[in-house]
């Protein structure tokens, strides 16, 4: 008879190296190049923006996370294999989170094309979107099955909840998850894959939960067949790119009204209406893509692109983290 949570380790052990296998044949990340992404004028912080959108595009969708990691993973193997232009980045980019619900969520999430477009309030059309699906399909051969730092995220976290059961109520897959949907915003991070990216992230906190990390640490280390070198300079960038953007915060931290700001975010809510439309020029406006088809298509449309940083402020008053803990 086999110990309990053996048979489990086994199929962990199995899905994690299928999810490897599958990694190394589907991987591919964006390369920069004079300060942009190859065969593009991408730059890193545009490059950043846009996935900021597209997880609030996914929220907004009721995505889940892993859908919105494969969107990414789909959009970043398609950068790496064609020659494009800023103009069309939010196309492909909302294109690739729709092909990964097509693939993650159940049909009855799902909205048609049309509803999630008047919901985003992207200016591009259902038979814009449907084309951008063709040639994302046909450059990435129909394999869209890419493993995501969020399939890595899950499989860890089964092994060190079976390797330490004390520590469950600790062993948060949700900080983990919002860990790496900010890296996966990062143009520093491009470089590692999805699995090496998911045990950096756990391996930090590891290291705050337990003194015997070092081996739990070498264990999955072992079994995600990574070379030590490569994953402490990934762990060593996460870890300044992470405590850059403050996400070391308690999860349980306490939350005060922040009275200073309120004048101003009432001056914002007053003002919305008042803010003045600036000029932008031919380049700003979408086209049609008719350079990235390479097709002679005549298109009358000329609407503005929805506002990159979509600067909308919540209802809800300002607030800021308590400093005594």
């Amino acid at each position: 008879m086999k110990p309990p949570g053996e048979e489990e380790n086994q199929r962990l052990g199995t899905l994690l190296l299928n999810t490897l296998a599958r990694e190394r044949r589907l991987w591919k990340a964006p390369v920069l190049k004079n300060g942009c992404i190859q065969g593009s004028d991408i730059s890193p912080p545009q490059y950043h923006d846009a996935i900021v959108w597209l997880r609030e595009m996914s929220s907004l969708f009721q995505f889940s996370s892993e859908t919105f990691a494969l969107g990414v993973c789909v959009l970043n193997s398609l950068l790496a294999a064609v020659k494009t232009r800023l103009k069309y980045l939010r196309c492909m980019a909302i294109t690739s989170l729709i092909l990964a619900a097509k693939i993650n969520e159940e049909d009855e999430v799902i909205a048609s094309v049309k509803d999630l477009l008047e919901q985003s309030r992207c200016k591009f059309s259902t038979a814009e979107i449907l084309r951008m699906e063709r040639v994302i399909l046909n450059k990435l051969h129909w394999d869209l099955y890419i493993a995501t730092p969020m399939d890595f995220i899950h499989i860890f976290h089964g092994l060190l909840m079976s390797r330490l059961p004390q520590k469950r109520p600790c062993l948060q897959a949700s900080l983990w998850t919002r860990q790496v949907q900010h890296c996966m915003a990062c143009h520093q991070l491009w470089q590692f894959k999805g699995s090496m990216l998911a045990l950096a992230i756990i391996t930090l906190e590891l290291e705050k939960l337990t003194p015997d990390w070092f081996s739990v640490f070498t264990d999955l280390l072992t079994k995600a067949q990574m070379e030590s070198s490569e994953f402490i300079c990934c762990k060593e960038m996460v870890d300044e790119y992470l405590s850059g953007l403050q996400l070391s915060l308690h999860t349980n931290a306490v939350y005060i009204l922040d009275a200073s700001s309120m004048l101003a975010f009432r001056g914002h809510e007053e003002g919305d209406g008042d803010r003045k439309k600036g000029d932008r020029d031919m380049d700003d406006y979408y086209d049609g893509f008719w350079c990235f088809y390479d097709e002679d298509v005549s298109v009358k449309t000329a609407d503005r692109r929805l506002q990159e940083t979509q600067e909308q402020i919540s209802s809800c008053p300002p607030l800021r983290p308590s400093s005594s803990q």
